[in-house]
Order: C-alpha cells, then sequence, then structure tokens
C-alpha cells in the first residue's frame, strides 16, 4: 500500500513540475484542470502526450515571435512527449485569414513547397527534426469528398463564425469575407481530430481556430484536445507585434551582433516581457533582475547586456554571445571602430544622405525616419554627425555609416 502511494505522490510530483515548466509564459491554457488530468494519464501510464503546432507556410523568414510556440514545442520535446510539427501544405494555399483585413491570396504548390525547405532549415536551431513528427495536412485534407465536407460544414453555425473578432470588424467596414475563410478554422479543427492531439500550440490570435478543435474532436467522439494559448511577441519598437514587414523583427538567422544589438534597442518597459518569453532565465532571476533595477544595484542597460546574451546564447552558444557583448561595447560604448563592422558593398558615387539611409543601406524604412534621424543628429559619417537632410556624401570603401545609436555598416 505504501509503495502505491509513493508512486502516487511522484506522479503528482512529476505534473507539478511539466506543468510549471510547460505553463510559463502561455497567456491562457483551455482548461489547467484537463491538462494536468492528461499529464497524470501520460506520466502514470508512459505514455506521451500527442502536442500539435500547425504552421502554414506562407512567408520563408523565421523571427523570435515566431519561436515563441516553437520553443514550447521543444520543452515537450525535452520532456518526452510526441510533436506533431503540421505543415499546412493545404490549409497554406488558402491562407489563414486571422489578423488580416481582406482575402489572401492563393499560393501556388510550388510557392508552399519552397517556402517549407526554408522554413525547416530555421527550424531544426530551436527542434531537433530527428525526433518530431513533421506532418502535411494535404495528406488527409485533400481526400475529403464533397459529402465529408459537407459534413464538417454542418457542425458549425454562420452566427458562430462571425463572432470572430476579425470577421464581424471586416463586415462592420462592408469588406468582404470569402466562404473559403470560414474553412480555414474548420480544416484547423479537423487536423485535430485526424491527428487525434491532445494539446495545440497557438498564438491568442488563434484562439478562435484553436477551439474549433475541441468542437470538432467532441463531435468525433474523441477527448478533447486542451489548448494552450500563446501570447504574440511585441517587436522592437514596442507596439506592433514583431513582424519582418515592419521591420521590428529579430531574425532566428540573423548574426550574433545583429540578434545582440536589436535587443539593445528595445525600451527598458519591454525587458521583462522578452526575458519571459524568449529566453530560459528562470522566474526567480528574473524577479531578482527586476528588484535590482528598482532598488538601483542594477542598471537598466546591464540588465539589457545580459538579456540580449541570453538570446544570443540559444541560437549560437555561450562563446558566440560573450564575443557579440565585447563587440557591442566596443563599437557603441568605447567608441572603437577598428573592430570587424557589418560590411555593405555599394557603388562609389554621390548620393543623398536620405537615399543612402533608405535604399542604398537599408538602414531605414522610410524617408520620414530618415528626414527625422538627421534632424536629430543621429546619422553620421565616420563618427561626424550631418545635420542638413539635402546634404550629399561620395561614398568610399573604409566609410563608416551610423544610424542611431544600434544601426553601423562599414562601406566594402
Amino acid at each position: 500500500m505504501s509503495i502505491d502511494r509513493n508512486n502516487e505522490i511522484e506522479v503528482k510530483n512529476e505534473v507539478e513540475r511539466q506543468f510549471n515548466i510547460l505553463s510559463r509564459g502561455c497567456d491562457e491554457i483551455i482548461n489547467e484542470n484537463e491538462f494536468k488530468k492528461k499529464l497524470e494519464k501520460s506520466i502514470s501510464t508512459n505514455t506521451p502526450l500527442r502536442v500539435k503546432l500547425g504552421i502554414d507556410p506562407t512567408g520563408s523568414e523565421l523571427h523570435l515571435g515566431h519561436a515563441v510556440p516553437l520553443r514550447k514545442l521543444k520543452q515537450f520535446q525535452d520532456l518526452g512527449h510526441e510533436v506533431l510539427f503540421l505543415i499546412g501544405t493545404f490549409t497554406g494555399r488558402i491562407g489563414d485569414p486571422t489578423g488580416k483585413s481582406e482575402t489572401r491570396k492563393m499560393l501556388s504548390e510550388e510557392q508552399v513547397s519552397e517556402n517549407i525547405k526554408t522554413y525547416l532549415d530555421q527550424v531544426k536551431l530551436i527542434l531537433d527534426l530527428d525526433k518530431i513528427n513533421v506532418v502535411y495536412n494535404a495528406d488527409w485534407l485533400e481526400k475529403l469528398s464533397l459529402s465529408d465536407a459537407l459534413n464538417l460544414l454542418s457542425q458549425f453555425t454562420v452566427s458562430q463564425m462571425i463572432s470572430r473578432e476579425d470577421f464581424s470588424k471586416r463586415l462592420a467596414e462592408n469588406k468582404p469575407v470569402s466562404l473559403i475563410e470560414f474553412m480555414y478554422p474548420i480544416l484547423q479543427g479537423y487536423d485535430s481530430v485526424e491527428l487525434k492531439a491532445d494539446v495545440e500550440l497557438g498564438a491568442t490570435e488563434q484562439k478562435f481556430n484553436l477551439l474549433r478543435g475541441r468542437d470538432l474532436q467532441k463531435n468525433f467522439g474523441q477527448e478533447q484536445q486542451v489548448c494552450m494559448i500563446m501570447p504574440i511577441l511585441v517587436g522592437l519598437d514596442g507596439v506592433e507585434k514583431m513582424s519582418k514587414s515592419l521591420g521590428n523583427y529579430i531574425g532566428v538567422k540573423d548574426t550574433p551582433n545583429d540578434m545582440f544589438g536589436k535587443v539593445m534597442s528595445i525600451s527598458d518597459e519591454l525587458m521583462e516581457n522578452y526575458y519571459t518569453m524568449i529566453t530560459d532565465v528562470p522566474f526567480e532571476r528574473i524577479e531578482e533582475i527586476k528588484v535590482q533595477i528598482a532598488d538601483g544595484s542594477l542598471h537598466p542597460m546591464e540588465a539589457k547586456k545580459q538579456l540580449g546574451a541570453e538570446v544570443v546564447k540559444i541560437y549560437y552558444g555561450e562563446e558566440a554571445a560573450k564575443e557579440a557583448r565585447d563587440w557591442f561595447e566596443n563599437v557603441f560604448s568605447k567608441r572603437n571602430l577598428n573592430v570587424d563592422l557589418p560590411e555593405v558593398e555599394l557603388e562609389y558615387k554621390e548620393v543623398g544622405i536620405i537615399d543612402l539611409l533608405v535604399k542604398e543601406t537599408e538602414l531605414l524604412q522610410t524617408t520620414s525616419e530618415a528626414r527625422r534621424l538627421i534632424q536629430q543628429g543621429g546619422f553620421k559619417i565616420n563618427d561626424e554627425p550631418i545635420k542638413d537632410v539635402k546634404a550629399t556624401v561620395i561614398l568610399e570603401s573604409g566609410m563608416i555609416i551610423r544610424a542611431g545609436k544600434k544601426k553601423i555598416v562599414k562601406v566594402k
């Protein structure tokens, strides 16, 4: 009897241990009791949970916002659970309407295939691809008959679909919502039925879609999946979500120096969020950092440098993190330019400084941003500020161009 009791305590302790690891950084878990029961059953029977994360191969470059659910998947993987990395080879052609103000263009099979290659090449920086099941939803969705599709549609109402915030907003603004977009969350839900998922991961904006998986699993007589909803990572600007199109992102394939430099550009207010969501620093240490900043024993700049090093360490290792920090301090703190700077190959010609910043070096996104930086004295050539927005420079080898505090390149 005592052996069983001891075993029961061990299982409960292991449930709490795994729950604490896996719930870190989650915005919401639907629901926590079900999740703990699934963990308990998994541990007691030595049967791994089937954990699903779906991505549509609609883009090619991964950033740290994408890495948030991928790193959560890695935690499941490290705890011995079965990872189902679902690539939407069928749904990707439709395009997820989440957060979009208009219908997305359908992708060709060639575009999808090309994006998958680049995507997996970057995903392997976070996940061990040999230990996960990569699955493609075209394998089962293409086989659905019209009768099967109608059966799925019959399980949902129009009022359910238009309760989705982005759909209702577009309809209120007299913008079209195509019927194919209604199909997307239903097909995503059916993926969970096909894969018999125990857990599905997704961002807060995906909540509606994840819940449709629960609906369909119930209707198909399956145990409902737990929805693990991750917050959206705010970009470097501190306002919009991290996005390549907005230029406020840190790419998982950025160089260590770029990664570190971009982290250093975030506001002090964003630090705690980044520590929690994109590093492995324990909660206790994060709390300690907050207290130390508040009582003045730790300067926010030092806390940010530690954050930058933690991020680089995840993707490139301890040594690269140290080198990136040293590089940053040399260039930006000690103003030592006798170090390797990122180089850009430009034609040696006379060019306006706004064009130089936006078109030639792409250090800035817009002419208005460039104009503002120049007028504020943030644009420098060989460490000399130029404040005349109409000024021109003759480009030459070795010239050092600086845009603001954190962006610097050398002309090749």
